[in-house]
């Protein structure tokens, strides 16, 4: 007689963040129920590994006996069904594994619960006692209220913590936890706000209805810097609050959002929580499970906020949408813009992208009629457009040894005499770019990158910007042994700022460079000492075009101009062209004019044409018409290899077995293999290859039938970036 067969265990798909290919299929115990989106704990190997319910189904290719089970089911808002389809679509996208990808939404510390506050409350056996005079303020402070922390408790009684802490211990106080407290604060929609001009109310009208659609959709809205971008796209986020759902901001550098959070606060009462690499572990712990919850209605973030789990996300913006900060470079690579797209379509919201210099990316959209757009043309209250002059340096060179010319000096001083702030632009850290031998003409180079070192004279090192490597400024040069012979090439704002104590030596300065503003808080007071007038000239990098707003300054001078023109970057022009623009916004945007000043050798080119001339939209329209007929970005799709090896010789054989493997096809060209631009970095070899196509191939078959041709031996890596925004 046959006996029946056992039931066939209930079994679920498991993704772990591991850069696994799949899911893992493990056991249900009785009394357990996992649903897709739940957290688990889950056996791997000797350890317990945190994992989430995935949708695909658990497959039957592992025998029920051989089944491991689930340990638990953890107590934390499960992953929403559109964060799950958004890891797999950009692990599909970027060629990533799906848990690389999950390990960037699964905050593991995130899932620790809190630990509830604790409290006193006063005892029954301290009724009728005779206390001292401090142990009767306490009692008096606790009697018939809530309970309260030892802290609140020391504060409102005026006696010291010990106090507290001893009558505990003599039993006249109990402990209790305390109520949780919302961890943010809830900003109100209806909180009065700037008053609007006819073409911002026009515009926030429109981001409103399409909130309120709650269909996807997505915006590009641009105008002339200080048009008011800002204020516009916060009452869209009024809209989706009252339509009850969670909204995101990513900006492109968090650690300079202090006037943003501002005017924030200003529009809706509260600040919004944010999210950023910078924070502790426990306010990213809070943070996460708040979203979770649903109890943080408005996200302001870095890149990383793509991946929070909103349950109901009603709205993406992506405010300085050019920025290539937007570019995540290492791990699972992807584009934060195009991928904040399309985290929106599949939560079914409106995305706006927000920029005065939008990318040729965002236009083409534009252009094909897949994005919308809305130009606000003038800056609000009154304030115009700077005027921009290019300053011919073959016609009116620095003084010998120096590098401001003679026009630029002249202007900020005027500027200072007037009362008003000046900046000068340096797009460069540091003393100088290069230290060489006078004597032999030996150059300081990085020991683990094929990269000059960086003199930093302030701590008198040489820093690799690539690898952070750092050697003190040696006597004697390292290669002939001459001494005092090593001299700095070219120049870094810590050169400016030597000249500018030289030139104007009681203008009171501030650098603003990453190197002297390490975190949020030391950007908010450089913010705030230049809006109090504490500083007369602002020396600064890349950072000092985003999005600030300095009412006095008048004048700005950029430095080196051409600085981003050099190499053969298929978008250097219009990345020079929008840092420029961006970095001359910042010029008179109250009442007092603005003027910047261009210090260039080729004010014929057609970067400085465009920035003198203020048309902006007749360059990108011309630097479209150069790349159509070649199908380069954004007419055509590019996806770099990049190999890295311990030693040039494997580097270079992975790179050959990929070149003899390239795709063959119609509209399909590899070009290289070829030393990266960066041949050495971080003490690897490295190789590139870049696939070009038409823009109607996808791509992503044709990269996984060309790797999966090539054996890629331990000590090598095969990187992927499709899309890629740097060629180093």
């Amino acid at each position: 007689m046959l006996l029946p067969a056992a039931p066939a265990r209930k079994r679920v798909a498991v993704l772990l963040p591991r850069p696994f290919q799949g899911t893992f299929d493990y056991a249900v115990p009785n009394g357990l129920d996992p649903q897709p989106g739940d957290v688990v704990l889950v056996p791997l190997n000797r350890r317990e590994e945190v994992g989430v319910v995935w949708d695909a189904p658990a497959g039957p290719s592992v025998a029920d006996a051989k089944l491991k089970p689930v340990t638990a089911v953890l107590d934390t808002a499960p992953i929403p069904s559109a964060l799950r389809r958004f890891i797999d679509w950009v692990a599909g996208y970027t060629l990533a594994t799906p848990g690389e990808v999950l390990a960037m939404a699964l905050r593991v510390n995130a899932l620790q619960p809190e630990t509830p506050a604790a409290g006193w409350r006063i005892a029954d056996a301290a009724k009728g006692k005779p206390l001292t005079e401090a142990r009767a303020r306490v009692s008096a402070l606790l009697a018939g209220g809530a309970p309260q922390t030892t802290t609140a408790i020391a504060r409102g009684a005026s006696v010291s913590a010990g106090v507290v802490r001893g009558m505990a211990q003599a039993g006249l106080l109990t402990p209790v936890a305390l109520p949780a407290r919302a961890p943010f604060a809830t900003p109100d929609p209806t909180h009065p706000g700037p008053v609007l001009s006819g073409a911002q109310a026009t515009a926030s009208e429109t981001l409103r209805g399409a909130v309120a659609s709650r269909r996807f959709s997505v915006t590009l809205l641009d105008g002339v810097t200080g048009s008011g971008k800002t204020e516009v796209y916060l009452e869209a986020i009024a809209e989706c609050m009252e339509q009850g759902r969670q909204a995101l901001v990513l900006l492109p550098e968090i650690a300079l959002s202090s006037q943003w959070l501002e005017r924030f606060e200003a529009r809706f009462g509260v600040a919004p929580a944010v999210w950023h690499s910078d924070l502790a572990s426990r306010i990213r712990r809070i943070t996460w499970r708040a979203v979770a919850d649903g109890a943080a209605p408005v996200v302001v973030g870095a890149r990383s906020a793509l991946f929070l789990p909103f349950p109901d996300l009603g709205l993406v913006i992506v405010d300085e949408e050019h920025e290539t900060a937007f570019k995540q470079e290492d791990g699972v690579v992807y584009h934060a813009r195009d991928m904040a797209v399309v985290r929106a379509r599949l939560a079914e919201a409106p995305a706006v992208l927000v920029s005065a210099t939008p990318s040729l990316e965002t236009l083409a959209n534009v252009e094909a009629g897949r994005y919308r757009r809305m130009t606000l043309a003038t800056r609000h209250g009154g304030a115009t457009l700077p005027t921009v002059a290019a300053i011919d340096l073959r016609i009116t060179p620095p003084e010998r040894g120096r590098f401001l010319s003679p026009p630029l000096v002249t202007a900020v001083q005027d500027t200072l005499a007037r009362g008003e702030q000046a900046m000068l632009f340096l797009n460069r850290r540091g003393y100088a770019p290069l230290t060489l031998c006078r004597a032999c003409g030996h150059r300081m180079q990085c020991p683990n990158c094929t990269a000059w070192l960086v003199e930093h004279r302030a701590r008198r090192v040489l820093t690799c910007h690539h690898c952070a490597h750092t050697e003190p400024i040696p006597p004697l040069c390292p290669h002939c042994s001459a001494e005092n012979s090593l001299v700095p090439i070219g120049p870094g704002v810590e050169r400016i700022t030597e000249e500018v104590a030289a030139v104007f030596p009681d203008a009171r300065r501030l650098v603003m460079a990453s190197d002297t503003l390490p975190g949020p808080h030391a950007a908010a007071e450089a913010a705030h000492a230049i809006e109090r007038r504490e500083v007369d000239l602002i020396i600064g990098t890349q950072i000092v075009a985003k999005g600030w707003h300095f009412p006095h300054l008048t004048l700005v001078g950029v430095v080196d101009a051409d600085l981003g023109l050099s190499g053969g970057d298929l978008r250097a022009a219009e990345r020079t062209v929008q840092l420029l623009h961006q970095v001359a916004g910042r010029a008179g945007r109250a009442e007092a004019p603005g003027t910047v000043l261009l210090q260039t050798f080729s004010p014929e080119h057609p970067v400085m044409q465009a920035l003198v001339g203020g048309d902006l939209q007749a360059f990108m329209t011309a630097e479209a018409e150069g790349r159509k007929p070649g199908h380069w970005p954004p007419y055509g799709r590019l996806a770099a290899l990049i190999v890295s090896a311990d030693t040039a010789q494997v580097a270079d054989e992975v790179a050959r077995d990929l070149g003899h493997a390239a795709p063959r096809a119609e509209g399909v060209l590899v070009l290289g293999p070829a030393p990266a631009p960066l041949a050495i970095l971080r003490g690897r070899h490295r190789r590139r290859l870049l696939l070009k196509t038409r823009r109607d191939v996808a791509v992503q078959p044709l990269l996984r039938a060309w790797l999966d041709q090539v054996r890629v031996p331990g000590s090598a890596r095969v990187d992927v970036d499709v899309d890629p925004v740097s060629f180093l």
